[in-house]
C-alpha cells in the first residue's frame, strides 16, 4: 500500500508538469505570432500537397478497381486503332471495325464466352419523353442483346434487348436510371413509354438499375439501342465497332484472348508475318498498370511531401534557436528559481511540436477537402484516408522532434549566470 501512495503522488507532480509545460509552450506560441504562423503556414503546404494528392489518388483507385470489379476480372475488349496517333494509323489495314467484321467475329468466336458487340452512334445528345427532356450529355450506344450481361448491369424494370430486337432492327430501347429519372416522375413506369431520339421515336423496354461512374463511362446516362436499329436510323458517321468477351469461368482470360486475336486476324484477314491492326485489353493487364500508375502518382506525392517538410523542418528549427537567443534571459531566471534542465528542454521540445502538429492538423483538413474536391471533378468517389493521416501526423510529430531537438538542448544546456548577464 505504501509503494501505490507514494507512486500516486509521483504520477500526479509529472502531469502537473505536463501540463505546465503545455501551458508555456502555447503562450510561446501565441507571443510569436508572425513567426510561428509562417512556420505553420509551410508545414500545412507540405502536409496539404502529400494529403490531398494521395486522397484522389485513393478516391480515384477505389472507383476504378470498383468498376472493374463489376465488370469482372476476365473481361475482354477488341477496338481498333483507328482513334491512335497518326503514325499508329500507318499500320497495314488500320481502319474501322466495322458491323460486317464485328458480326463475323461473334459467328467464328469458338470459346465459351459471352461476346458482345457495341459502338456510340450519339454522343451528347438529347432525349425527349413529352414535354422534359435530357441535358445534351446522354450517349446512345448501338448494341445487342448481349451488352448487359457483359457489363453485368441489371434491370430495375422490364427486359433488355433481345436477338429479335436486333434482327427486327425494332424501335426498342432501355434506358439508364439517369435518363429515367429526368424524363420521368418517381411513380410513373417508363417501361412502355415513348422516348424521341434525334427525331425518332423508340419505345422503352426496360430500365437499367443505377450503376454509378466507372472505368468506361456509366450506363446510367445511356440508352441502348439495337444496332441493327441505330446504324440506319440514327448514325452520324462509319461506325467503329468495340467488340466484348466476358469468358466463361471454365476457360483462362489469356486463353479467351489468344482465341480473340486469332480469330479476328482471320476476320481482317490478315497474314503471319502482319502487324496487328487492332488491340486487345483484358481487364487483369488494365487493372496491373492502374496499380502502377497509382503507385508512381503515390511515390511523387510523398517526395513532395517529404521536400517541403525538409525545409519547414529547417524553418523550425532556425526559429527555435531565434527564439531560445531571445529569451536567455527567461530560461537563466527559471533556472535561478530552480527549475531543472530536463523541464527546460522539454519545453522547447513541446513548442516545436504543438507547431509541427498545428500545420499538420491545419494541412490534413486542407488536403482531404482538395483532394475531394479533385476526386468530385474526376467524378470518383469520396474517400477519408485514415492511412495518409496517420503518416502525416507521424511526419509532423516527427518534424516537431527533430526540428526542436537542437534548440531544446542548447536551451537546457545553458549557464543561468551567463543568462541573467545576457542583454
Amino acid at each position: 500500500m505504501k509503494r501505490r501512495t507514494s507512486a500516486t503522488p509521483r504520477r500526479n507532480r509529472r502531469l502537473t508538469l505536463a501540463a505546465e509545460n503545455i501551458d508555456m509552450a502555447l503562450r510561446a506560441v501565441r507571443s510569436n505570432r508572425l513567426r510561428s504562423s509562417l512556420t505553420i503556414a509551410i508545414i500545412a503546404l507540405g502536409i496539404t500537397s502529400l494529403v490531398g494528392i494521395l486522397t484522389a489518388v485513393d478516391s480515384m483507385d477505389a472507383t476504378l478497381k470498383d468498376a472493374y470489379s463489376r465488370m469482372g476480372a476476365g473481361i475482354i475488349n477488341i477496338r481498333s486503332l483507328y482513334s491512335m496517333p497518326a503514325d499508329m494509323r500507318r499500320i497495314r489495314n488500320s481502319r474501322e471495325i466495322s458491323r460486317a467484321q464485328a458480326e463475323r467475329f461473334t459467328d467464328y468466336y469458338r470459346a465459351p464466352a459471352t461476346v458482345t458487340i457495341f459502338t456510340t452512334v450519339l454522343s451528347g445528345t438529347r432525349a425527349e419523353a413529352g414535354q422534359k427532356r435530357t441535358n445534351p450529355t446522354t450517349d446512345v450506344i448501338a448494341t445487342d442483346g448481349n451488352y448487359m450481361k457483359y457489363n453485368m448491369l441489371e434491370l430495375s424494370s422490364g427486359r433488355s434487348l433481345s436477338a429479335a430486337d436486333v434482327e427486327g432492327g425494332r424501335f426498342y430501347c432501355v434506358i439508364g436510371d439517369n435518363v429515367a429519372r429526368t424524363l420521368f416522375e418517381a411513380q410513373e413506369d417508363p417501361v412502355g413509354q415513348t422516348v424521341h431520339i434525334s427525331g425518332r421515336s423508340y419505345i422503352i423496354i426496360g430500365v437499367a438499375a443505377p450503376v454509378g461512374n466507372n472505368a468506361g463511362g456509366s450506363m446510367d446516362g445511356s440508352i441502348l439501342v439495337p444496332y441493327t436499329n441505330a446504324l440506319a436510323n440514327l448514325a452520324t458517321s462509319t461506325p467503329d465497332f468495340t467488340i466484348g468477351i466476358l469468358p466463361d469461368p471454365s476457360v483462362s482470360s489469356e486463353a479467351a484472348a489468344t482465341e480473340a486475336e486469332m480469330t479476328f486476324r482471320a476476320v481482317r484477314r490478315l497474314a503471319p508475318f502482319d502487324d496487328a491492326d487492332f488491340r486487345i485489353t483484358r481487364s487483369e493487364a488494365v487493372i496491373e498498370e492502374l496499380n502502377s500508375t497509382m503507385r508512381t502518382l503515390t511515390i511523387a506525392a510523398i517526395v513532395i511531401g517529404l521536400v517541403t517538410l525538409t525545409g519547414a523542418a529547417v524553418g523550425l528549427m532556425n526559429i527555435m534557436l531565434v527564439s531560445v537567443r531571445e529569451r536567455t534571459r527567461e530560461i537563466g531566471t527559471r533556472k535561478a528559481l530552480g527549475a531543472a534542465s530536463k523541464r527546460i528542454k522539454a519545453q522547447f521540445l513541446m513548442e516545436s511540436v504543438i507547431i509541427g502538429q498545428t500545420g499538420g492538423l491545419i494541412g490534413i483538413a486542407a488536403g482531404i477537402l482538395i483532394g475531394n474536391i479533385i476526386a468530385a471533378v474526376m467524378q470518383a468517389s469520396f474517400v477519408i484516408p485514415w492511412l495518409w493521416m496517420l503518416l502525416a501526423i507521424a511526419l509532423c510529430m516527427a518534424v516537431g522532434i527533430l526540428s526542436g531537438y537542437l534548440p531544446a538542448k542548447r536551451a537546457a544546456a545553458l549557464d543561468p549566470i551567463e543568462c541573467l548577464r545576457y542583454e
